[in-house]
């Protein structure tokens, strides 16, 4: 069986899901899908400071002279922290940005500095960066001496990347990059890195995230106000999916499966002799598992996997071919929906009660605010009454507890995960949900004893690694999975539009945020367009060697020439329809690559080698409908 839940779910949610696979079930076939946006986050902080917790705070805005964002469209995606970004700029006119990305975003529009690399050559830019910063003089060897581990290798793999083999590659100027190591570096000043799934969402995404986060260490940038390596998350609560334990390889309070000591810590606290030791498949893994007939039983929970996941055409043969599946949701209408045996309603954010982690490791309680319709149900509730059932027919894994689901409300199972974190880095054992009520949102780590989470991480330079030290990686540039050949020209990325989110299982209800963006286009450059002899508007087929899409054509000058970009959010719900030979077309997802970083399991949704020309339809039509307000939604499910 596997498991495949969420980062929209609340940490109580998160917390059932994983006692009931890891310690009722005894399996560790539960993933989630942060392993699509934030895995290569964690793993990259806990492979260079130990452990997987952001250093930073938001208010490090105001105080930064420069801000460097890689990787991340933060005006559309993280919308509310651009606002705050920009309020800091406006406070403090001298903060420079510095903005690395393959495409002209909004962001991009904002920055002093620009730097339009070319896909998946993010650690190759990094380490030309901390090459100039070692033949400036611009780092810190005080800081490295007493702080770090391991740079004499990292000095060793930057020694070739100079700036000029270093742009060439990224195939920007040299001397913008030369400018951009000057003001991350500058003596005195504090640089305030942020980034997101440019760098997460790639077959070497570890190494991207721990190449960044060499540049902090190798300046001393980090423990400081302003300063540090900040991952912004991707969705509501991957933190408290992370902090629970959520991903295959993980157990509650940021231990590791692979950890005999961490297996037997989590194993106590649960009643149990044991749990599971067998490392558990992470979501591209679990797919392929089924489609292969080898894991029966899926269980869903608050994801939409037939449209996120990449290579669609083995996830929908996966969803085929389980004999049980079970979706656990409050929307019907996901294209997931359509495949499940049984489907469980449970409620959405507005109608839950439990608490949830925000990039800035700032826990905050929710309350409903209307009540559920029908029969939905909380998603702890529905686990905790499922497994209350499977407790009737497996009485030998009770070890002779009466249950060990004893929760009548959120905030029990809160308190068990509360005591998890006992003696760990995130130690939240001096916070209650009665603090959360009275004084707001909570930072952790915040232990029994102390009145105030941290504002920020290793601000005396001790990390949580065996010496206290940080560890520099030396990992070398790895290109993208796919590159571009002769037969599939074009490297294809995807992104977030400003108004839809994710599959749009909520945002694709309300006409108005298709007022932005009316429809699915892919973009590609004008010099592109009319080599292809092509218009504005045309219909064009993009085919990868995993399969194919039809969208009309727009040219833009944000996207570099034999580059094409497509927004991640139209799935088959909005984009779909069957190819000429009958077989079905599953959205911009049918198109991109399965493969994943070797040491975070995400996947490379940001490249895909892509051929791109006219689609050659017999015919067309255009149906419109326009329904009264109250009548839309109800006709659409």
């Amino acid at each position: 069986m596997g498991f495949y839940v969420s980062g929209q779910l609340l940490t109580e949610d998160y917390y059932v899901f994983n006692k009931l696979a890891k310690g009722l079930l005894g399996t560790n076939n539960v993933d989630t899908n942060s392993r699509l946006c934030m895995s290569s986050a964690v793993a990259g902080y806990k492979r260079t400071l130990g452990a997987d917790a952001p250093p930073c705070s938001y208010e490090d805005f105001a105080h930064a002279d420069t801000v460097f964002i890689t990787g991340s469209n933060t005006a559309w995606a993280h919308p509310i922290l651009f606002r705050r970004l920009e309020d800091a700029r406006r406070a403090r006119p001298a903060q420079r940005w510095i903005v690395v990305d393959v495409r002209r975003t909004g962001t991009a529009d904002t920055a002093d500095l620009f730097l339009q690399i070319r896909p998946g050559t993010d650690v190759a830019l990094y380490h030309g960066l901390l090459h100039v910063m070692l033949a400036e003089g611009l780092t810190d060897a005080a800081y490295i001496a007493a702080h770090t581990h391991g740079f004499e290798a990292l000095r060793e793999t930057v020694r070739a990347w100079t700036p000029q083999v270093a742009a060439r590659v990224c195939g920007i100027d040299a001397d913008d990059l030369i400018q951009a190591a000057r003001w991350f570096g500058r003596r005195g000043g504090a640089t305030l890195s942020l980034y997101c799934q440019g760098l997460n969402q790639s077959s070497a995404g570890t190494d991207k995230n721990a190449a960044l986060i060499n540049l902090h260490l190798a300046t001393g940038q980090i423990g400081k106000p302003g300063a540090g390596p900040f991952s912004l998350t991707g969705q509501p609560n991957a933190m408290g999916g992370r902090e629970v334990g959520g991903l295959s390889n993980l157990l509650s309070a940021h231990r590791d499966l692979a950890n005999p000591a961490h297996r037997a810590e989590v194993a106590a606290l649960w009643g149990l002799p044991d749990v599971p030791a067998t490392p558990g498949k992470s979501a591209i893994e679990m797919f392929q598992a089924a489609a292969d007939g080898a894991i029966k039983l899926l269980w869903i929970v608050c994801t939409n996997p037939a449209q996120s996941l990449p290579d669609q055409a083995t996830v929908h043969r996966a969803l085929q071919r389980a004999e049980f599946v079970i979706v656990q949701d409050a929307f019907a209408t996901t294209a997931t929906a359509a495949h499940a045996d049984l489907l469980l309603p449970a409620t959405t954010w507005g109608e839950k009660i439990g608490t949830v982690t925000n990039s800035e490791r700032r826990i905050s309680l929710l309350r409903p605010a209307v009540p559920a319709p029908g029969e939905a149900r909380h998603d702890w509730c529905i686990g905790v009454n499922v497994a209350r059932r499977l407790e009737a027919r497996l009485p030998e894994r009770l070890h002779g507890q009466a249950t060990l689901f004893p929760y009548d409300s959120a905030e029990s199972v809160w308190n068990e995960h509360r005591e998890s974190t006992r003696g760990r880095d995130l130690d939240i054992t001096g916070l209650s949900w009665a603090m959360l009520e009275r004084d707001g949102p909570q930072q952790w780590p915040l232990p029994e004893g102390a009145s105030t989470g941290a504002v920020r991480l290793y601000t005396d330079g001790v990390f949580p690694t065996d010496d206290g030290r940080a560890r520099f990686s030396a990992a070398d540039y790895r290109p993208v999975a796919e590159p571009r050949d002769a037969q599939y020209p074009f490297a294809l990325t995807t992104g977030r539009l400003r108004d839809q989110w994710h599959g749009m299982s909520r945002t694709g209800t309300l006409g108005r945020l298709f007022g932005h963006v009316a429809e699915p286009v892919v973009e590609l450059n004008p010099l592109d367009v009319e080599r292809l002899g092509l218009q504005d508007g045309a219909l064009v087929q993009v085919s990868s060697r995993r399969g194919r899409v039809v969208l009309p054509l727009q040219a833009s000058d944000t996207v570099a020439p034999a580059q094409a970009w497509i927004p991640m959010h139209w799935g088959e719900e909005v984009l779909g329809g069957t190819d000429a030979q009958g077989q079905p077309l599953h959205g911009v997802n049918g198109v991109t690559l399965p493969v994943v970083c070797p040491t975070s399991k995400q996947p490379e949704l940001k490249h895909a080698a892509v051929r791109i020309e006219p689609a050659a339809l017999p015919w067309r039509m255009l149906g419109l409908a326009w329904l009264p307000q109250e009548q839309a939604l109800r006709t659409r499910e």
